[in-house]
């Protein structure tokens, strides 16, 4: 049952990979982009709701960036917001991985 479930959970991370490879920017590497996701689901679910429809932070939803400059985004992901638990995540990744997770936000297309 173990080996079933280990294999059926393998195949979703391939899957899930090979899906956010599609819309990574060519620049970003296959691999890269998987890690990306699994680091926006985990660590900014973590305070963004585990659907990132709110929690500690804010919904990180389609319809609240709405209207939101999508520069203006990516600078906070990279220097995060003083005063609030938001932290930079710029010794992580740099400005085209920060872009790539706001692309995904904006249009509505984590996995």
């Amino acid at each position: 049952m173990r080996e079933r479930a280990a294999v059926a959970f393998a195949l979703l991370l391939a899957a899930l990979g090979r899906a956010q490879a599609e819309s990574a920017p060519a620049a970003l590497a296959p691999a890269r982009a998987a890690e990306l996701v699994h680091l926006l689901r985990h660590d900014c679910g973590s305070c963004h709701g585990l659907f990132l429809k709110g929690g500690l932070g804010p919904p990180l939803s389609p319809s609240a960036l709405a209207g939101k400059d999508p520069q203006a985004l990516v600078l906070t992901v990279l220097e995060g917001r003083a005063g609030t638990p938001m932290p930079p995540w710029k010794g992580l990744l740099d400005e085209a991985e920060a872009r790539f997770l706001v692309d995904l936000l904006l249009a509505g297309r984590v996995p």
